[in-house]
């Protein structure tokens, strides 16, 4: 059996469309929407409706700015539009339209902490599971998926504008991971609470990363625990106890899968 899996698409659609083939399934661990480009400013969906400039100051704030500073920012830029939460929509739609069309081999697909799932039921279809919050049986093994990127404890979500991240509450994100029970392998977005899976190298800081997910890996001991949301080099990896913990790779940049075969 052999199961490629991605995450951190943000728009990479021809990528994404060559990423099932040779595998006997694709997994798609979130963050399909590309809403802020790193890299080329003036794309993603804050470049290309609000311009360059706006990108830049966003991927500054997010680095170095005080607390809350990004979010009155992004809270002030989206207010010159007119009907941004229409526009913001229409744009994700777009791109989704697109992404989950490329999904061609069996694919079982999360949303990430840049992703509207609200919007996910709606591409549903044969060959295309959604299966965050359950697990699924893959060639034998049994998959557990959770979705989203937990938020700290007593920590409630904050709106910057018309777009919202997939932010869940800590005590609801634990309650998801736990609810799984026993699996195989542990499929989420974010990394669980190990450090050096957290350290994120573009951002240089570190990233959401889930203590629920550790407490599965010490009490079930799964074979692997694969997930993205991090900025590391392709397949970082610790191992905690039996499981090995990979981060398979930011998918946007390059358009490699990680292959778990067995």
């Amino acid at each position: 059996m052999r199961v490629h899996v991605v995450s951190d698409v943000h728009g990479n659609v021809e990528a994404l469309a060559r990423a099932g083939d040779g595998a006997d399934a694709l997994v798609v661990l979130g963050d399909l929407v590309d809403y802020v480009d790193y890299g080329a400013p003036e794309a993603g969906i804050l470049g290309r409706v609000l311009g360059p400039d706006v990108s830049r100051r966003f991927a500054q704030l997010r680095t170095n700015g005080a607390p809350g500073e990004l979010v009155d920012y992004v809270r002030g830029a989206w207010s010159r539009v007119e009907d941004a939460a229409v526009v913001v929509e229409q744009a994700v739609r777009e791109q989704y339209d697109r992404l989950f069309a490329a999904m061609t081999a069996p694919t079982y697909a999360i949303p990430g902490n840049v992703d509207l799932p609200r919007l996910w039921p709606g591409y549903a279809r044969p060959g295309l599971c959604l299966p965050d919050g359950q697990v699924v049986d893959v060639g034998g093994l049994r998959f557990g998926f959770v979705g989203g990127a937990p938020l700290p404890p007593g920590q409630a979500p904050r709106r910057g504008g018309p777009w919202t991240p997939h932010l869940r509450l800590a005590e609801e994100f634990a309650a998801a991971v736990h609810g799984l029970g026993p699996v195989d392998v542990l499929c989420s977005h974010v990394p669980p609470a190990v450090p050096e899976l957290a350290f994120d190298v573009v951002s240089r800081r570190p990233e959401a990363a889930a203590p629920a997910l550790l407490d599965i890996i010490h009490r079930d001991r799964p074979r692997a625990a694969l997930f993205g949301h991090v900025h590391q080099p392709l397949a970082a990896r610790a191992r905690v106890g039996r499981t090995e913990c990979i981060n398979v790779g930011h998918f946007r940049r390059t358009g490699v899968p990680y292959a778990l075969r067995w």
